[in-house]
């Protein structure tokens, strides 16, 4: 609850949600204008080029967490670059993670080309300048980790060179997790509250190939293993241990050291799916046993004590404050 005498917080605000953004409905010269300009308070700042003759048209869905920023693109044929000019009038001292999802893309860095095809992810310093090309237009995520968090994860300070791997192959797990929690947390219906202790696990493993700690690739494992079956009545410690290939043990270690346990993290993050489902409601027949009973729990009278413990307010406020 806020302090006394603060300003109280929308109910339908106390989760993050996503913000759309697009060009659609302006003139060419002034798409580019706008794209560049949202793009440099939101993501990166960029310079921006349409493909000659093709026009340009682009959308940006936009999730600001504590840290991290989550985005995912969809633009017409074009090219950005991002000229050392601009890293020293704009830095963002950030580290990107860029997961395409369609179409082939050029990536030019440090006098060298590389060919960026769908599945594959980029992880790269943006204040080192480089060139993308989207020749058969755009659509990926994107995940922006300020310098400072990137290197406490990782212990790396800085990315040289860019780092390009393969989502789709079945050794890179946590890549392809990374993008199905990205994904589902971008999605324009019933988008999931992402978890950003997990998206940073799993960055911090992609970003340094499975050097860091086992504990946070077993916990990046579990954390990923929950999200896929959040909703199922019978998920348990037991079902994420056997999921993550790990002991029962060692998954409850791997949590009690972050302060917290398997249950008690699956009660957040079912808390933070029901709340998101409900301030997004507008249909009057929902009603909070539904979307309870939708994200997993069996009791729906332990569902609202949870929740009015939680954020403070019962479910059903919510649900009205969002069909009003």
């Amino acid at each position: 609850m806020p302090p006394a005498g603060a300003d109280p917080v929308p109910l339908v605000a106390r989760v993050p949600r996503p913000e759309v953004f697009q060009t659609n409905g302006l003139s060419e010269d002034a798409q580019v204008e706008a794209w560049e300009r949202h793009n440099a308070c939101a993501l990166v700042a960029l310079s921006c080029r349409p493909i000659d003759g093709h026009g340009f048209d682009a959308q940006e869905i936009n999730l600001q967490l504590d840290e991290i920023h989550l985005a995912r693109v969809r633009a017409t044929r074009h090219v950005v670059e991002r000229p050392a000019s601009l890293v020293k009038e704009i830095p963002a001292r950030s580290i990107a993670v860029y997961a395409s999802l369609r179409g082939e893309a050029i990536l030019e860095y440090a006098g060298r080309r590389k060919v960026i095809r769908p599945g594959q992810l980029i992880v790269c310093d943006v204040d080192a300048p480089f060139l993308r090309g989207f020749g058969h237009g755009l659509e990926e995520l994107a995940v922006k980790v300020p310098v400072d968090a990137f290197e406490a994860r990782t212990g790396i300070a800085s990315m040289p060179s860019p780092l390009v791997l393969d989502a789709g192959r079945d050794q890179d797990p946590h890549g392809r997790a990374l993008v199905q929690m990205v994904g589902r947390a971008l999605r324009p219906h019933d988008p999931v509250p992402a978890d950003e202790d997990a998206v940073l696990d799993l960055i911090s493993v992609i970003a340094t190939a499975g050097k860091v700690s086992l504990a946070t690739a077993h916990r990046a494992a579990a954390k990923a293993f929950i999200e896929d079956h959040l909703v199922d009545p019978g998920l348990s410690a037991t079902t994420v241990a056997a999921g993550a290939g790990i002991s029962e043990r060692h998954l409850s270690r791997l949590f009690a050291d972050a302060g917290t346990s398997v249950p008690r993290h699956i009660l957040g993050r079912r808390l933070e799916l029901a709340y998101a489902m409900l301030a997004s409601a507008s249909d009057p027949t929902v009603r909070t046993v539904d979307v309870a009973e939708r994200c997993g729990f069996t009791s729906a009278s332990y569902f609202s004590q949870a929740f009015r413990k939680r954020f403070g307010v019962a479910a059903g406020d919510v649900r009205r404050a969002a069909r009003a």
